[in-house]
């Protein structure tokens, strides 16, 4: 039976300098999310000790490498190893990209903007269906950060967003971070933005930190999940989190990934915008 998540969860990502206190802790964090394609090998003690981190907490398990947005169907052996890895791990949410990677069997190490089109939306549409019907289960799909817009967009991304909401019955993993940061670099009103996402289709929230590039102009806001969140998207988080409660949240932090304790500190900041009590602090 897999566990499931609590009203409003909130979990942090599986690093595996956080692994072994994870394990023997008192349960500090509500879920944890994986990046798929790291667990997607055969056994060994890391498999071992997954499973064993998997009877202990809830699972997220978040792709960066299915490239739904590319025009080509997904990759058969790639879809089968997270579709293994499901299987195996039976986790509360699965989510993947609105992004693409992979063209004529090359894998790009980004994850490359989608043309918002009609002609795009089908395809992107079409591969959702497929790793949906592949994995028997509902995919998150997750909004990008942009740092250019494509000359080519004939439909506003909330829009194209909603479309594919309605089209796969898919639902959306909200980066507020991402939302943040397009907004800035494109010059987006990030109100009509949100107001234009199906809000009821949320199935996980993210959070993280990003850096300001000043040597660029004008200058950018970079994805780089290397700190902590901003005052902006805490701000953006209360705002949300006061519409959908019961959705999870997980923070990132990818780069200069810091002390368990440290991290989990960004855990209270987010109980206390949901107006919750803390949680006991643990020992690195």
């Amino acid at each position: 039976m897999p566990l499931s998540l609590a009203r409003g969860a909130l979990g942090i990502g599986l690093k595996h300098q956080h692994a072994e206190t994870l394990l023997t802790a008192n349960r500090p964090v509500d879920f944890l999310e994986l990046h798929a394609e790291n667990y997607m090998g055969p056994g060994g003690p890391e498999r071992e000790r997954l499973h064993a981190i998997a009877a202990r907490y809830p699972l997220s398990v978040h792709g960066v490498g299915m490239s739904l947005g590319g025009a080509e169907r997904p990759d058969a052996a790639h879809l089968r190893r997270l579709a293994r890895l499901v299987g195996e791990l039976t986790p509360t949410l699965v989510s993947e990209h609105l992004a693409w990677s992979r063209l004529d069997s090359d894998y790009y190490n980004d994850l490359l903007p989608v043309p918002l089109t009609e002609e795009s939306l089908s395809l992107v549409a079409r591969n959702i269906d497929i790793v949906q019907q592949a994995l028997g289960r509902r995919l998150l799909i997750e909004n990008p950060s942009l740092y250019i817009g494509l000359d080519a967009n004939t439909i506003d991304e909330a829009a194209f967003l909603a479309a594919l909401v309605e089209r796969t019955d898919c639902g959306l993993l909200l980066d507020i971070n991402n939302a943040f940061i397009s907004a800035f670099n494109l010059g987006r009103d990030l109100d009509d933005y949100l107001a234009g996402l199906p809000l009821g289709a949320i199935g996980e929230f993210h959070l993280a930190g990003h850096s300001l590039d000043m040597a660029v102009d004008p200058p950018l806001r970079i994805d780089d999940h290397g700190g902590p969140v901003c005052e902006a998207v805490w701000s953006l988080y209360a705002q949300l989190a006061r519409q959908q409660p019961d959705v999870p949240t997980l923070i990132e932090w990818d780069t200069r990934v810091p002390s368990l304790s440290r991290w989990l500190e960004e855990v209270e900041r987010a109980r206390a915008y949901r107006g919750e009590t803390t949680c006991a602090a643990v020992d690195d």
